[in-house]
């Protein structure tokens, strides 16, 4: 069954996945799209204010997108997301990390214009294996409804 509209639940958080990122992956990500040194050189990124070698938070971003991607499943209702709101990279993510992904619907309402869709807004929350808080997304989703004639908030 696909995930639609109706199937989000205002206050409801659900555990999207988990990932560990390594350090070949850091740096193949940021030697590709963020080569700052603390992301690509080791060495270089122990003299850095992180100490250590570091994930891009474009990285942890984009980690986030492929999970709930596939969390949704190829059939959801999901029609893409007129922005997002916020971005906080809390704590850096190192190269062993295991980043347990939630997300967090916040509220939602039957789109005014196009009432065959709705709009729901999300936060997106990052945590380590150490139970601290590493990254937190707010951004809106549209979804299809599932029942259009019958929207109901």
């Amino acid at each position: 069954m696909s995930i639609s509209y109706e199937d989000l639940v205002v206050g409801s958080t659900t555990e999207v996945g988990r990932y560990t990122f390594e350090a070949d992956d850091i740096k193949a990500f940021a030697g590709r799209y963020d080569p700052q040194p603390f992301h690509v050189d080791e060495e270089a990124a122990k003299a850095s204010p992180f100490g250590g070698l570091v994930a891009s938070g474009w990285h942890t971003c984009s980690v986030f997108m492929s999970l709930l991607v596939r969390h949704l499943g190829a059939d959801s209702t999901s029609m893409g997301s007129p922005g997002i709101d916020e971005i906080r990279w809390i704590k850096p993510v190192r190269a062993g990390d295991t980043i347990t992904m939630h997300q967090k619907i916040h509220d939602k309402r039957v789109s005014a214009s196009k009432p065959d869709r709705g709009i729901v807004s999300t936060e997106w929350i990052g945590t380590n294996d150490r139970g601290e808080t590493v990254i937190t997304v707010r951004t809106k989703v549209i979804f299809g409804l599932r029942h259009p004639d019958g929207a109901r908030a």
